[in-house]
């Protein structure tokens, strides 16, 4: 926590008064603006505190037991009783963020998953994970209604959710630790979010070494198919190394009110630069039947890390329906929100993969012609992560500075933050140099942490919440399924994420690449 306190936790079946907690798990996801929540991608979450979260709800408290809804699904819209309405979001705004939360870089790196899945089976794992993923929301707002309920809260995060859920079970020892529950969580969000940072490293050197290799040929045709002349130029690593007094200067920003401006503009340039590449990709797809339907299953674990990393915005969600003015809505626009993000992961991943082939990269932008316009993209886009990373960059900076900021004399303490921006933001770096393909970066982030957050913890967070007041044997053993499902992508995918990882790459037009 920021504060260094730990929370109060109250004994089941005492209610404790209204209050908004103060939470170090802080919700994240792909590309959630700084006033909303962050995230794999482009926008962060912010952290809520309780001196600038005015929530004011008001439920119909039963001590004990679960809210009306029991374990069937969301609360009912009759349960809440919202105050402070005007200083609420609307369902359109809920929905605009819930969209930012989930379209990142993953997004941009799905055609080559689907590569790694089979033009026919890396379509349906991803309507299939997709739909995991939404239930997996579904369930975390479920659970932290409950909660919510039970020990009249006005707000409770992923990690506060997880902590009362553990002090839910009739395992005594899980309820004595309940608290490495929050902890546990906490550390897999600053992992999550420290992954996004090293990709955006890899993203930005790959994108800026190409656009520099192929600044002599570029041209202003962009209908051609010549073979294009690359201009020796340094190593990717070299790339990440210039850039990183740049983003060093940019972790500076505290001010969430300047994050948000930075926010605005990098989704106005990544959404422009989606719409070019859309009108492109669309033109002169070639015979697909070259295609395999489904790829060896060895490289299947890379598909899933690729795709939960993409679809790991479950954090964004309990702090935006928290916010809305008319909660009631929420389950509503989660659901249209998630299909539209799932119709354009599908969308883009197989007509990428169609346009591309076996030829498709880490990220579809280096698959771009070597024109003006698309070498323009490629710069937009880069323009877009480079001022994102800052906004990802705030959630783990506000969860570990603080604390050790604490411990030091006050007339250091501004020295002493910035010094360890400098040094979280290095090892970022550090990492994405040690790493420097685009593709493993991406799948082993998804594998190690999105597969936790999005798969793994809120299934046993369910079992936890309710074992106690009946559960069906066919919903325990739903959830069951989903996490072991999640562990062994979790397994697996990084397994095989870090014997990629050995195997030597080639280079192709400017980029590393799998040997295989």
């Amino acid at each position: 926590m920021a504060d260094g306190k730990e929370p109060t936790v109250a004994e089941p079946g005492v209610p404790m008064e209204p209050r908004v907690p103060m939470e170090p798990g802080v919700p994240t996801g792909p590309d959630v603006p700084a006033d909303a929540a962050p995230s794999s991608g482009a926008m962060s979450t912010r952290r809520l505190r309780s001196e600038d979260y005015n929530d004011y709800s008001s439920t119909d408290v039963t001590p004990e037991g679960s809210p009306p809804a029991g374990i069937n699904g969301f609360t009912r819209p009759e349960s809440y009783q919202r105050f402070g309405e005007s200083n609420g979001t609307t369902w359109y705004q809920t929905l605009i963020h819930l969209l930012k939360g989930n379209i990142g870089t993953g997004l941009l790196g799905l055609p080559l998953a689907l590569k790694n899945a089979g033009i026919l089976l890396g379509p349906l794992s991803l309507l299939v994970m997709g739909v995991v993923a939404v239930h997996c929301m579904s369930i975390l707002v479920k659970c932290a209604h409950h909660f919510c309920y039970r020990f009249q809260k006005q707000f409770l995060d992923y990690g506060g959710t997880v902590m009362y859920g553990l002090e839910s079970t009739p395992i005594a020892w899980l309820r004595t630790h309940a608290i490495w529950g929050r902890r546990v969580v906490g550390l897999f969000l600053i992992l999550t979010q420290l992954g996004f940072c090293c990709v955006y490293f890899v993203f930005l050197a790959d994108n800026l070494r190409q656009v520099v290799s192929s600044a002599n040929s570029t041209t202003t045709d962009c209908h051609s198919n010549r073979t294009v002349t690359l201009t020796p130029t340094m190593d990717s690593r070299l790339y990440m190394l210039s850039l990183l007094p740049f983003v060093v200067l940019l972790s500076f920003i505290q001010n969430l009110k300047i994050l948000s401006i930075f926010s605005m503009l990098a989704n106005v340039a990544m959404l422009v630069s989606l719409v070019v590449i859309y009108q492109y990709i669309v033109r002169d797809i070639p015979d697909p039947s070259t295609l395999p339907l489904a790829a060896a299953w060895k490289t299947y674990p890379l598909f899933f890390g690729t795709a939960i990393f993409a679809f790991e915005g479950i954090g964004v969600v309990l702090p935006l329906e928290n916010k809305m003015k008319n909660p009631r809505q929420f389950p509503l626009i989660l659901y249209v929100g998630m299909t539209i993000v799932t119709i354009l992961y599908i969308s883009l991943g197989v007509l990428g993969y169609l346009r591309f082939g076996a030829a498709i990269q880490a990220s579809i932008t280096l698959n771009l012609p070597n024109c003006w316009l698309y070498q323009a993209v490629k710069l937009l886009f880069s323009f877009g992560i480079f001022f994102t990373y800052a906004v990802q960059f705030y959630v783990p900076a506000e969860i570990i500075i603080p604390p050790l900021v604490a411990r030091v004399p006050e007339r250091w303490g501004w020295l002493v933050n910035l010094l360890l921006r400098v040094v979280l933001v290095g090892i970022t770096c550090v990492l994405a140099i040690l790493i420097p393909r685009l593709d493993i970066v991406i799948s082993l982030v998804g594998s190690v942490s999105s597969s936790a957050l999005a798969l793994i913890f809120p299934p046993l967070l369910e079992i936890a919440t309710y074992y106690t007041e009946g559960m069906h044997p066919l919903l325990i053993a739903k959830d069951v399924l989903i996490s072991l499902f999640g562990f062994v992508g979790f397994v697996v995918g990084t397994y095989e994420a870090l014997v990629e990882l050995a195997t030597p790459a080639t280079v192709i037009n400017g980029t590393s690449t799998s040997g295989q």
